[in-house]
Order: C-alpha cells, then structure tokens, then sequence
C-alpha cells in the first residue's frame, strides 16, 4: 500500500502491519496538545516518529477529541501545511488528519498523500472532489460532533451499525469514482461511544474485514483505558494502547494509528516474530 517500506523498521521482511504516527499541531489534542504546536517541534517530532518506524505520519491542526474547539481552515492550514511541506521529502507517506474540505486541497497540494477524515467524507462534496486526487482515504466512523458526541451515544447493535455506516460511505466513495484500493476503514473507537460500545467493537473487530478494504485502529492512549484500569492518566496507558493494538492486529487490522511508535513497533516486532517462528 504505502511508497515503500520504511528501510530501518528492524522488522521481518513482508511485515503486514503499518504504524501510523500522531502529529498534532494543536494547542488542545487530549494527549499532546500544545507540545507541538510550532512548525519547528511538530516537525521534529515528526522525523522521530520515523526514525522509530513509522510508516505514515498522520498531521492534524484541529483536536477531534471529545469537547474541543471549532478550528477554521484558515487557522488548520496554516498549522499543517509548513510541517507536510517540511516532511514531504521523507519516505514515508504523510497523511491529513481534517474534516475541511479546503485544508484537504491545501494539504494535498503541500505534499500529503492521504487523507484521513472523521466524518468519512460526509457533509461535503467537496471533500469527495478532493479526495479523488488523494493515494489513500482513510473514512472513520463518529456519531455526533466531536463537542457533544460522548454525552449520551446510543446504539441498536454498535458494531453493525457501524459496519452499515462504513459500507455505505465506502460504496458513496466507489460511486463517486474513487478506487476502492484506496479505501481504508476505521471504526472510530471512543468516538460517540461508550465503553461497552468500544470493547463490543475490539471484540468484533474481525467483522470489519467484510468491508473489502484495509482497517485502521486507533485506540492510542484513549479514555476507554482508564475506564477499565481505574482512571489511568493519559500518559499512564501505554500498556493498555499495545495490548488494544495487538488485539486488533490478530483480529485483522493492518494499520495501527499510535503516539508511541518505538514501543508499538517493539511490540508488533515480538508479536511477528512469535508467529512465524
């Protein structure tokens, strides 16, 4: 799927398992929010996320989590756009994490390759146009809006719901004349859902695999941790982000969106080792 393998991943050759790094150029993302918000530190952590193994690098200038601020285009572009321009030049592919339309094409124009929204291309049609130009679109699953979506989720069967949701935007993007090839789904864990919600989803993550696209899991550092570990801070759910990512690994998951790339890397290294052995 992606340019090439990264040459320094220490990983068996034909590795199935993409690591996506986070990169938020925000003053308010729940785990990191503020550390990286000049061009200058957002880049750099950036390049050690590669240099750890990161296949993709995953850049957002608009916090998704539950709660945050409306950015603008204008104000996401100018957070985004000089780090992608500043990355472009490394093999590894660069992703845009937004739900605007107009920061897709400025992103896109920069030099980024993916397109990775929240609302899977919903509202919009120009998001549609833009992502026709995209190598890969990466269509997440939320119910709500980021600013209300954890007050009350609710669902018939959350993981058919969702896999429904997924089908129809997926054929929306095939209709539309996008290449299912470039398709990759994302089930939206701790996004518009309870904890019973997001361990029915881990649980039944193998479901998704009927959807006939790649699936991305991003469970990193995740409220849903410190609800089963006793309200673990959010950089105290190390263990429990690898565990979730193995998990869902096993059950088909073929890109897993981290903060922690050296240690999950590690982790998938061992996990890889153990079963070709």
């Amino acid at each position: 799927m992606i340019k090439q393998d990264a040459h320094h991943l220490a990983v068996p050759d034909g590795y199935p398992v993409q690591i996506m790094g986070i990169v938020n150029v925000t003053p308010d993302s729940f785990s990191d929010g503020g550390r990286y918000k000049l061009t200058e530190d957002a880049v750099q952590h950036a390049m050690n996320l590669y240099e750890q193994g990161a296949h993709i690098l995953d850049i957002g200038g608009e916090s998704t989590r539950p709660g945050a601020d409306i950015v603008s285009p204008a104000q996401e572009i100018d957070r985004v756009c000089p780090v992608i321009e500043k990355l472009r030049h490394l093999d590894v592919v660069i992703s845009i994490d937004t739900r605007n339309a107009q920061t897709m094409k400025a992103a896109l124009a920069a030099g980024a390759d993916m397109i990775n929204d929240v609302t899977a291309l919903q509202d919009d049609p120009e998001k549609m146009k833009a992502a026709k130009s995209a190598d890969f679109i990466c269509l997440m699953h939320m119910q709500g809006q980021p600013q209300t979506m954890q007050e009350n989720p609710e669902y018939s069967d959350v993981v058919e719901d969702v896999y429904v949701f997924l089908a129809e935007r997926i054929q929306a993007c095939v209709d539309s004349g996008i290449d299912k090839q470039k398709l990759i789904a994302d089930p939206g864990i701790g996004f518009g859902k309870s904890l019973a919600h997001n361990l029915q989803l881990l649980q039944k993550l193998d479901r998704f695999q009927d959807l006939g696209v790649r699936l991305l899991l991003g469970t990193s550092r995740k409220t849903f941790i410190s609800k089963i570990d006793s309200g673990a801070g959010v950089n105290e759910r190390l263990g429990g982000s690898i565990a979730s990512v193995l998990w869902g690994v096993q059950k088909g998951c073929s890109i897993v969106r981290v903060h922690d790339v050296a240690a999950t890397r590690q982790a998938l290294a061992v996990q890889r080792a153990i079963q070709i052995l």
